[in-house]
């Protein structure tokens, strides 16, 4: 509770709230391998489709500032009408086909 007045600064996204680079940066980092650990391990890789529109939403039009931090692959190509989770998966490179 202490830390929302504190400053994050990163030189590719600049300056903002330390618990809004929280939410933005390490919770949906968590989001995302979510589903690398459950689709490594067998388990059900099913993700909350309202969080997934919401963030294939937000790093589209950053597309080339998060493949250049080096943090994201190269996004594989799936139909445009696949499910958002796929969608969300392929674009940070995932290949949601995948299976152990």
């Amino acid at each position: 509770p202490a830390t929302p007045g504190r400053a994050f600064s990163n030189p590719h996204t600049g300056e903002m709230p330390l618990d809004v680079a929280v939410d933005r940066f390490y919770t949906v980092d968590v989001f995302m391998h979510t589903w690398d650990l459950a689709r490594a391990t067998g388990q059900d890789d099913t993700l909350d489709p309202t969080l997934s529109a919401e963030l294939l939403a937000g790093m589209e039009p950053i597309d080339e500032l998060l493949r250049s931090s080096g943090q994201y692959g190269p996004a594989v190509p799936v139909a445009d009408d696949a499910p958002v989770q796929d969608r969300m998966v392929a674009f940070i490179g995932r290949d949601p086909g995948w299976l152990p």
